[in-house]
């Protein structure tokens, strides 16, 4: 069954429908690589040893094992899928649900003072949306499609029921939010410890992490998100991540062709991130 509605097309899951764990994947992106093995799934490094180079690698929810299923239990869980630009809710807006990205890949947005568009994370697969509007009666950012994706609405109210009942679910939604905060906490001390370039190949490493979660190539890849959101994510401007972005080309560390990135020199870059140990 199909909603159409303002802000996206719904369909309706039935209860106690479908796989117990979410296996589709995004097909458009690069296919699945047998050396993916040796870039990502994450940076392990110690704060303490080295300030610059601590990274937390990219946990999903399904990482954590949250069942789906539990949830459709108690509510039932929409489907809603984004054309690119297209926004899952505003600011502004009630807070109802929270999502669990299915397909597809997302961008988080906030008004900075001056009234500019600030980038504050980006989602894949896995990962969950809005959990930082929790607690609050409106959501307090944009999210938007950066292409054709889907995520699973999960009403918030129902996902607290389903929680009394099922306490593992109250745990994994616990184990989700730490590690957002975990991964922010990550992103802003080497936002302000790291170099403009530094901060682009720590972030072209994460992407690679992500996909390698993902069951893709860790060492070719397409950034789906521009230059101008990489810029805003990173505090950096437009033209000093294209630059960056170059000299990592020029240092045969990548090879980039607009969106598409090849890693050519995987110690090259970990060396210029700052990351002094081997990624698993």
């Amino acid at each position: 069954m199909q909603i159409v509605t303002n802000r996206c097309r719904v369909e309706l899951l039935p209860l106690r429908s479908g796989p117990r764990v979410i296996t589709a994947v995004n097909r458009d992106c690069i296919s699945r690589a047998p050396d993916m093995t040796a870039l990502a799934t994450g940076i392990r490094t110690t704060q303490a040893n080295n300030p610059q180079a601590a990274m937390i690698p990219a946990t999903s929810a399904i990482d954590l094992g949250m069942d789906i299923e539990a949830i459709r239990e108690h509510a039932l869980v929409r489907r809603c899928k984004h054309a690119p630009g297209q926004g899952v809710y505003h600011a502004g807006q009630p807070f109802h649900a929270i999502y669990l990205v299915h397909a597809g890949s997302y961008k988080i947005c906030e008004l900075a003072e001056d009234g500019r568009e600030q980038v504050t994370g980006f989602r894949m697969r896995g990962d969950l949306i809005g959990m930082e509007s929790i607690g609050q009666k409106t959501y307090g950012s944009d999210v938007i499609a950066l292409e054709s994706s889907e995520a699973w609405e999960l009403p918030y109210p129902a996902v607290m029921r389903a929680c009394l009942s099922a306490p593992e679910l109250q745990s994994h939604l616990t184990a989700a939010l730490a590690a957002e905060i975990r991964n922010d906490r990550s992103w802003m001390l080497m936002l302000g410890t790291l170099a403009a370039e530094r901060r682009v190949a720590a972030f072209l490493l994460d992407v690679a992490a992500r996909y390698a979660r993902l069951g893709y190539s860790a060492k070719h890849f397409i950034l789906r998100m521009s230059r101008i959101d990489m810029a805003s994510f990173l505090a950096l401007k437009h033209e000093t991540v294209s630059r960056a972005l170059s000299h990592l080309h020029d240092l045969s560390y990548i090879a980039v062709q607009r969106r598409e990135v090849r890693v050519l020199d995987a110690n090259g870059l970990r060396s210029m991130a700052g990351v002094s140990t081997a990624l698993n």
